[in-house]
């Protein structure tokens, strides 16, 4: 783990701190190229966007441009370690848009003192950006701001911890129950742990056909009697006599 660590740091500071870098798509070598680049050239699509706003996507950057944003709440395995703390994962992220599926993205690390600060800020620099991609963002709050920003911008929005992580457990599980022989309409389903990912993942089965989920957090399952309730994911509670872990995988005729 020591040379692991070390070779990450070293993978990060060298040759030059970080894993992103700003190229010009287009030649800035003559003083004409740069006349166009910038002024007086630069003027004729400014206009042309200002009469048509759908014309930023046809000469800028926009449509192949997301925003990768974090407020540092919830890092990894590492919890909350602050915004800037965050940035080498953004910058990961990043990376791998451009690798992948040759999307350009900025990683965007913000201090935000509340979640209705936070979504203003998305919304103030969301015009820059084709999509925006929600990083590392603790529950519950990650729910109120996916869903806000969602409604409020005219972009795609994507919450990776939770619609990442639910198209991929639920491909997975898909396999799994084609390779068993089983159905998902017919199968118990048991999640431990009810934050962003196991919520969304809840969600997006539902939606695909599952008829049996139990939520367990860490007081349990969640069910409709739960006296705090109003903080957890109420569309995902269950009228069940099961309480804990280990009664959510009894029938319902057992623990009757």
């Amino acid at each position: 783990m020591t040379d692991l660590r070390q070779m990450a740091l070293d993978y990060h500071e060298h040759p030059k701190p970080g894993k992103l870098s700003v190229e010009s798509s287009k030649s800035c070598t003559t003083q004409a190229d740069l006349s166009l680049a910038y002024t007086p050239g630069v003027a004729a699509p400014v206009r042309e966007i200002q009469r048509d706003a759908e014309n930023a996507y046809r000469y800028t950057n926009k449509g192949n441009l997301v925003a990768v944003i974090t407020d540092g709440t919830a890092v990894l395995g590492l919890g909350n370690v602050g915004a800037l703390a965050g940035k080498p994962v953004m910058e990961g992220k990043a990376v791998l848009f451009k690798r992948f599926a040759g999307i350009d993205a900025f990683d965007i690390e913000v201090n935000a003192p509340s979640v209705a600060s936070f979504i203003e800020t998305v919304v103030n620099i969301a015009p820059t950006f084709g999509g925006i991609n929600l990083e590392d963002i603790a529950a519950p709050h990650c729910f109120r701001i996916e869903q806000e920003l969602s409604e409020r911008l005219d972009i795609p929005v994507f919450h990776d911890d939770q619609h990442g992580t639910a198209v991929i457990i639920s491909a997975a599980l898909l396999n799994a129950l084609e390779l068993q022989g089983k159905v998902l309409s017919s199968v118990k389903i048991v999640f431990l742990g009810a934050g962003a990912a196991g919520c969304a993942t809840a969600r997006l089965l539902k939606v695909m056909g599952a008829n049996d989920i139990t939520m367990v957090d860490i007081n349990g399952v969640i069910h409709t009697g739960r006296i705090d309730l109003d903080k957890l994911p109420a569309d995902l509670a269950r009228s069940t006599f099961a309480r804990t872990f280990n009664t959510s995988r009894l029938s319902q005729k057992q623990v009757d």
